[in-house]
């Protein structure tokens, strides 16, 4: 994995902050047209946003904020699924993220082969799979948002998640979703994540920052397979991890081709509250 350059790493908390400021501007814009609508709702779109990120990289807590923008529902018409994928190989300098798992590294090594990316590199936000999110490039952003609110998504359903006491604990839900007509089917997974995190950090390029963090992704399981021309239903269960915050949590079910590839469907919801 080659090093990130310096001088783009320079750039990207200035990215990150002109983003922030057109994700607002785009709100306001959908604000503004939502005056004088019909009272009925518009139909809303899940889009899956993952941010992989790290608590060594002093680059990151920009992107983390705006992770934060995104969880709080900015788009009218829209519902992104947000989730913080920790990285690993910051790790190694000066200060070891607890949150990170080797699981987001693979993934997000995985993304870059998907997506013919030569270099993983952090933040990074991928949106539906497909699509990579560049700090800075408001024009981009404007189209990307616009373009996945106009795509046909898969209905997927989590029914009756709830924590069962046990040592560990354990998430118990049934996870619904709609038939696939693609004959390659898609992968059905689940994510167990918290809803905030807020961490002292005491080394590295962030030493002596309070970082937050929301929708940090702890568990990411696939569950099942959506068959060509089949709906997909299954209880499910999950152990989790020791010590966890039962009130702190969320879970997220989406379907993605294998790769990975395209987001088909996606939902969340918070549990344990």
């Amino acid at each position: 994995m080659r090093a990130t350059p310096r001088w783009f790493l320079l750039m990207i908390p200035l990215a990150a902050v002109v983003l922030l400021l057109s994700i607002c501007s785009l709100l306001a814009q959908s604000a503004r047209s939502m005056q004088g609508a019909p009272a009925s709702p518009p139909p809303v779109h899940p889009v899956l946003v993952e941010l992989f990120t790290s608590e060594g990289c002093s680059s990151c807590p920009p992107a983390d904020a705006l992770l934060e923008k995104m969880d709080a529902q900015p788009f009218a018409g829209l519902q992104l699924i947000v989730m913080s994928e920790h990285v690993t190989y910051w790790d190694h300098d000066g200060w070891k993220d607890p949150n990170s798992a080797v699981i987001f590294t693979d993934r997000q090594s995985a993304y870059e082969d998907a997506l013919g990316i030569n270099t993983a590199y952090t933040p990074q936000i991928i949106i539906d799979g497909t699509n990579v999110l560049r700090m800075g490039d408001t024009q981009q952003a404007d189209r990307l948002f616009q373009s996945v609110a106009e795509t046909t998504k898969l209905s997927v359903h989590l029914e009756n998640a709830d924590i069962e006491d046990g040592r560990p604990p354990v998430l118990r839900a049934r996870v619904e979703a709609d038939a696939t007509t693609d004959k390659r089917g898609a992968d059905v997974y689940v994510a167990i994540a918290l809803n905030r995190v807020e961490t002292q950090v005491l080394h590295g390029e962030n030493g002596g920052r309070r970082l937050v963090h929301v929708a940090v992704v702890r568990q990411l399981a696939k569950v099942g397979k959506l068959e060509k021309g089949k709906a997909f239903d299954q209880q499910i269960q999950l152990k989790l991890r020791p010590g966890e915050d039962l009130r702190n949590l969320r879970v997220i079910a989406f379907v993605q081709e294998a790769g990975p590839g395209k987001v088909l469907g996606a939902t969340w919801q918070k549990i344990g509250s």
